[in-house]
């Protein structure tokens, strides 16, 4: 999985066969995880929690949050970059 982001001991991260899919990534603690928290980036510069399956704490998922936010400009171009999309597709 390719690592986007740490924020402390959080992996931010794409899964590599979610090219289909809205731009979003996937967080863990220490390592790449299938029960991760997916969060979906919205057009208008915002983040959707998906889900939290790795039962990240409100409080720390808020701070994550507020990051991916800020942090956007760039995940979308390392997402463009890993799955070579040109028009990137947004949930929201």
């Amino acid at each position: 999985m390719p690592n986007v982001l740490k924020v402390g001991s959080y992996y931010i991260y794409f899964w590599t066969d979610e090219s289909d899919e809205p731009v979003h990534v996937h967080i863990s603690k220490e390592k790449p995880s299938s029960e991760s928290t997916k969060i979906w980036l919205c057009k208008s510069g915002g983040a959707i929690v998906s889900h939290n399956k790795s039962r990240i704490p409100q409080h720390e998922l808020n701070k994550l949050l507020e990051i991916i936010e800020d942090q956007q400009f760039f995940i979308c171009r390392k997402w463009q970059e890993m799955f070579g999309q040109e028009t990137l597709k947004f949930y929201c």
